[in-house]
């Protein structure tokens, strides 16, 4: 059992490299057009427009209170069955732009809850002040409201980060083969490898791993932040 285990590490460990590496993708991908839709989401949110609040607030109550599984499912299939037009491509890649459409859709919600805790929290008689300063509304943003909302919403977004990470594994539901995809073909057949449980195992130790580094960064993030008290 050791000899073959020794024998199948190699062709299991590039495997779940190659499936690491579209986990690594669909996360940065994710945060990349996550993080500036949220904060755009989260001015909808607050406008004092109704109607576009209103609307705003209503499809991030939707994604929210949806699972994402059910949405990756949706945004791929959908517009095959529905509009009879495969508007993602074939194969692995157009899997991997609807997931990515998915995933950013997803936490850009999520992300624009938090900005706009972020946002509320800041005193308003500082934003005010900046008003009194001569300072434009945009200027007042980014110069006072944006500096100390960044402080507030390292600790809930660093969660959601990480959340992130395991939640990449829920693209299998459309054979997007990233990590845990690469580890569960092993028990079926793959690389002429059948019946074997252990590269499932082994997956866990690369979410541990990359969510550890994450913990650590966003602990020295907060702590370079600490200048700045709120």
């Amino acid at each position: 059992m050791f000899a073959n285990f020794v024998e199948q590490f190699p062709t299991v460990f590039n495997a779940l490299n190659l499936g690491f590496i579209q986990t690594l993708k669909l996360f940065f991908v994710t945060l990349v057009g996550a993080i500036p839709l949220g904060l755009v989401i989260s001015f909808g949110s607050m406008s004092r427009f109704k109607p576009l609040s209103a609307l705003v607030k209503t499809i991030v109550w939707i994604v929210r209170g949806s699972p994402l599984m059910i949405q990756i499912l949706i945004i791929y299939y959908f517009p095959g069955l529905m509009l009879e037009k495969n508007i993602w491509g074939t194969g692995e890649g157009g899997r991997f732009i609807a997931c990515s459409a998915a995933f950013i859709v997803n936490y850009a919600c999520y992300f624009s809850e938090i900005y706009r805790g972020g946002i509320q929290g800041v005193p308003k008689g500082q934003q005010e002040a900046g008003q009194v300063l001569g300072l434009t509304k945009s200027e007042t943003f980014f110069k006072v409201t944006l500096l100390q909302m960044i402080k507030r919403i390292v600790p809930p977004m660093s969660n959601e980060i990480i959340t992130l990470v395991k939640d990449t594994s829920l693209s299998r539901i459309i054979a997007l083969q990233e990590i845990i995809w690469a580890g569960a073909a092993f028990m079926k057949s793959s690389h002429g490898i059948s019946g074997e449980m252990w590269p499932l195992f082994f997956t866990a130790v690369y979410y541990l791993v990359f969510n550890g580094v994450l913990t650590v960064l966003f602990g020295r993030l907060e702590k370079k932040l600490d200048y700045f008290k709120v």
